[in-house]
């Protein structure tokens, strides 16, 4: 069966716009169209593919699994979902682990435990703080958290006890806060809102007053997490530990799977019956994470994200001067945000547009930024094309102005 990308307007539903081709293979960090023309891939599948397209590892554990055990559902377990369960509460804060389908879902575990757990201690404590710009997945609890009207509107009545507040402003937060909060819920990198990092003292100050407060820090690391910041998870970055985290996106480099990260006490909360996925912690999704698991967890992995998150920056840095269209670079490690100039404004997408003409694919964080969000272990020669075809792209866009 022969489909095109007009084949999308006759049987998808609208709610997305995808580009204009259609990619049919991947290797590393390269994809190739129905037409078997070739894109430097700087966006990971927003932040998906930490190990790039096909990669053997990944291709190895799915085939084995595959040819093992695929689901059970969650009256039983299963050895690959404990393994993984198992590396990551040896490689980070967490000692529970709630396994699920995406980052949405992983969050929505973490809203629920929160009220839950503010609930146990009394009726009055059930305020959640997030912030503006935030964003936590499209289910109606989850968009309602995130700080981004346009999520929420048309979708009233949206879920109360929910308030926003300025990011990185702790004498906001500060005010905010009462023994009516159950949860301060943040992104160490603010993704979708722009890719901005929290300061170090907007990240102590909450943590601080989680504590004071008897509320939780929930860290939202679906887009920063899996060793996207050059370190296994973006809290590590600051020595400042939360009480939940949840990830997803390159937990399984493209298998879908998320999870929620707690400490014991906490986990508690989530008691027998109250909460619960069916293909959460499935076996085949599972042994695809434990692998990818093991190849990021690595000190080649995290040089390669130092090494290479330096080289991009210099070259966006470098195309921004010479067309005028950046005006710096912010994120952490692989996630990357180039903010426009004022002449550019409310215009990032014509720049990944242009880039897709050019075979380089980016993203946008808002209007106002291109984002990067490649494999960790892209290459220096990868990178290096990648910035030479998104610099033809921008020279070819500014001259057209």
């Amino acid at each position: 069966m022969e489909v095109s990308r007009q084949t999308f307007n006759e049987v998808m539903v609208p709610n997305y716009q995808p580009a204009e081709i259609i990619p049919v293979r991947g290797l590393a960090s390269r994809l190739w169209d129905q037409q078997g023309r070739d894109y430097l891939d700087l966006a990971g599948g927003i932040a998906v593919t930490v190990l790039g397209h096909a990669h053997p590892a990944m291709i190895q554990a799915l085939t084995e699994q595959a040819g093992k055990l695929w689901h059970l559902s969650n009256v039983m377990t299963n050895e690959p979902a404990l393994r993984l369960a198992k590396k990551l509460t040896e490689a980070t804060f967490a000692e529970r682990v709630f396994f699920c389908n995406s980052g949405a879902e992983a969050n929505e575990a973490a809203f629920k435990l929160a009220r839950r757990y503010g609930n146990n201690i009394g009726p009055h404590k059930n305020k959640i703080l997030s912030f503006f710009n935030a964003f936590h997945g499209r289910t109606l609890f989850t968009v309602s958290v995130g700080g981004q009207a346009k999520y929420t509107q048309g979708f009233e009545p949206i879920p109360g006890g929910i308030r926003h507040l300025p990011f990185n402003d702790l004498k906001a937060l500060e005010a905010a806060m009462s023994d009516e909060v159950c949860a301060i819920v943040l992104e160490p990198v603010q993704g979708e809102g722009g890719i901005l990092p929290a300061s170090q003292e907007f990240i102590e100050g909450a943590r601080a007053l989680a504590t004071k407060y008897n509320a939780l820090l929930v860290f939202d690391e679906v887009q920063s997490g899996n060793g996207r910041s050059g370190q296994l998870y973006a809290y590590q970055h600051y020595g400042v530990t939360p009480d939940l985290l949840t990830t997803a996106k390159g937990l399984g480099g493209g298998i879908p799977i998320g999870a929620m990260l707690a400490i014991a006490k906490v986990a508690e909360t989530l008691a027998f019956g109250t909460h619960g996925s069916t293909y959460g912690g499935n076996p085949l999704a599972c042994a695809v994470a434990e692998a990818v698991f093991d190849a990021i967890n690595t000190a080649e992995i995290r040089a390669n994200v130092a090494a290479r998150s330096a080289q991009l920056r210099e070259g966006l840095l470098a195309i921004g001067q010479r067309h005028g269209v950046f005006e710096g670079v912010r994120g952490l490690g692989l996630l990357l945000g180039a903010p426009v100039t004022a002449a550019w404004k409310g215009k990032a997408k014509e720049i990944v547009n242009a880039g897709l003409k050019h075979g380089v694919w980016t993203l946008v964080a808002g209007p106002d930024v291109l984002r990067l969000a490649p494999a960790l272990n892209i290459t220096e020669a990868e990178v290096a094309e990648g910035l030479k075809r998104l610099d033809a792209a921008c020279a070819e866009l500014t001259a057209s102005v």
